[in-house]
C-alpha cells in the first residue's frame, strides 16, 4: 500500500470520526434512558436545547421551543398508554408561546402522574410546560423563570406601562397599538397559566400565581430558584435524580475552539481539602 492510499484512508476516518462519535452518544443516551424507564416504570421523553455556534461567522444561534418540538413530544406523549407515567426531561431557554402550551395542555392531560425535570434551566416557555406537571423536580441549583410576555423583543408589561404613564395625547399610535396587543397577551397568559395550576391548586391560589409570574413583576430572565418557586406555592422538589443529571452529560454543548470550563472527573473524598486562602 502506497503512502498516497495510505493519507486517503486516513482522510476518511479523520472525516468519519465525528459521524462515528454521534452515533456512540446516540446509543449511549438510549441505554440511559431505557435505564431510568425500567427504574421508574414511566416514559421518559427530553426536549433539550443547546446552544448552536457556526463556526463560518462564529455568532451563537439559540435553538428555541418551536412548533416542531411540540408535534414531537406530543406525538411520544400520546404514543404513552394512559396508565404510564410521564417523565419530562427539559432543559431550554423558551420559545414560542402556542407551542409550549400545545405540550405543557397534552402533559396535562395525560392520566398516570407526569413529572418534570429540571437539570439546569427551564425558562419561560419551558417554565410554562412545567407548571403543567403533577411534580416539578429540580436540581437545588436549576432555575425557572417569569413567563410574561414579550411583544417585538419588549416586554408586554412595560409597553403597557409606558402607554399609561403619558397623556394619550403623547403616545404616538404605534405605542398604543402595542400596549392593546400587550393587555391581550398578559390577559391570555395569565388565564393559561391558572388553568393549568388548577389541576392542583384552589382556583384563588392558582390565580395569584398566574398573576406574579406573567405581570412583568421581574425582568423576563429574572432566575427563579427552587425555594423561590416553592415559595410562590408551586410543588417542587430538589430530589433530582443522579441519573437524569447523568443523562443530561450525554447532551454536550457543542464543541468550542477552547474549552471555558475544566476539571478532574472525580468525586473529592473527604480527605480531599481546599487549600486554605491566604
Amino acid at each position: 500500500m502506497s503512502a498516497i492510499d495510505l493519507f486517503w484512508i486516513f482522510i476518511a476516518l479523520v472525516s468519519l470520526q465525528p459521524v462515528i462519535s454521534q452515533r456512540m452518544l446516540g446509543a449511549m443516551r438510549q441505554r440511559k434512558i431505557a435505564e431510568i424507564e425500567k427504574k421508574r416504570g414511566s416514559r421518559v421523553i427530553l426536549l433539550v436545547h443547546r446552544q448552536e455556534t457556526m463556526r463560518l461567522l462564529g455568532f451563537p444561534l439559540m435553538r428555541y421551543i418551536d412548533v416542531n418540538d411540540a408535534e414531537q413530544v406530543m406525538r411520544a406523549i400520546h404514543m404513552t398508554d394512559p396508565d404510564t407515567p410521564l417523565d419530562l426531561v427539559l432543559h431550554t431557554p423558551g420559545g414560542l408561546v402556542v407551542a409550549s402550551l400545545q405540550i405543557a395542555r397534552a402533559l396535562k392531560l395525560h392520566k398516570a402522574k407526569t413529572t418534570v425535570f429540571v437539570p439546569h434551566l427551564a425558562m419561560s416557555g419551558g417554565t410554562l410546560i412545567a407548571l403543567a406537571a403533577d411534580e416539578i423536580v429540580m436540581c437545588p441549583h436549576a432555575v425557572l423563570s417569569p413567563v410574561d410576555p414579550q411583544i417585538n423583543g419588549f416586554p408586554a408589561a412595560s409597553i403597557i406601562r409606558a402607554a399609561e404613564d403619558k397623556p394619550i395625547a403623547e403616545v404616538d399610535d404605534q405605542t398604543l397599538m402595542l400596549a392593546d396587543v400587550g393587555r391581550k397577551a398578559v390577559a391570555q397568559i395569565r388565564a393559561a397559566v391558572s388553568e393549568l395550576l388548577q389541576e392542583h391548586l384552589p382556583k384563588e391560589q392558582a390565580d395569584q400565581i398566574a398573576d406574579r409570574l406573567s405581570r412583568g413583576e421581574w425582568t423576563h430572565d429574572y432566575p427563579i430558584a427552587p425555594t423561590e418557586a416553592q415559595s410562590l406555592g408551586l410543588k417542587v422538589s430538589t430530589d433530582l435524580p443522579g441519573n437524569v443529571l447523568e443523562l443530561m452529560g450525554l447532551y454536550p454543548q457543542p464543541v468550542r475552539t477552547q474549552q471555558t470550563v475544566e476539571y478532574l472527573p472525580r468525586q473529592r473524598s473527604g480527605g480531599d481539602r481546599p487549600p486554605l486562602a491566604g
